[in-house]
């Protein structure tokens, strides 16, 4: 299944991916060797630990490898009337007294809500991509629908 990332977001997937491969593995290469002279291995928290947090790495490292192998490039449209990866898009929640959010499309597994950036793969980034300033899109959730109005895109 492809997976759509700027050639940003493909970089910053590449340096996690060696960070991973070249510190983090060392790191806990040292941490195991450690904690395995500690003595009986099955009643050792600490090497179970971190034996966890190995499990932990290579399940990152595969899906970071997995991610750069199936990754689709897309390139942003400069001054695109629509809604596309990169875009910055201000919404307004019909429903509300005036209540805006903004959100940054990024893509493939790059989300990071605490930063205000949306993967094009969640809910609200599949509903909003390829739509025009002025649209409005309705988000079907657990709690019933949302709907937003696109009032810009940057």
């Amino acid at each position: 299944m492809e997976k759509y990332l700027t050639k940003e977001d493909l970089e910053k997937i590449k340096k996690e991916l060696d960070y991973l491969k070249k510190v983090k593995r060392k790191e806990i290469a040292q941490r195991l060797k450690e904690t395995s002279s500690m003595g009986d291995l099955t009643e050792n928290s600490a090497y179970q630990e971190v034996k966890e947090a190995q499990g932990f790495l290579e399940g990152r490292i595969l899906e970071l490898e997995n991610l750069i192998r199936e990754a689709k490039i897309v390139e942003r449209i400069e001054g695109a009337q629509w809604v596309q990866i990169g875009s910055i898009v201000t919404l307004i929640l019909e429903k509300s007294k005036g209540e805006i959010e903004k959100y940054k499309i990024v893509g493939t597994g790059q989300a990071n809500l605490s930063e205000g950036e949306i993967s094009i793969d969640s809910p609200l980034g599949k509903i909003l991509l390829d739509k025009p300033e002025g649209a409005i899109v309705t988000l079907k959730t657990p709690l019933g629908k949302t709907k937003y109005k696109i009032i810009k895109i940057e």
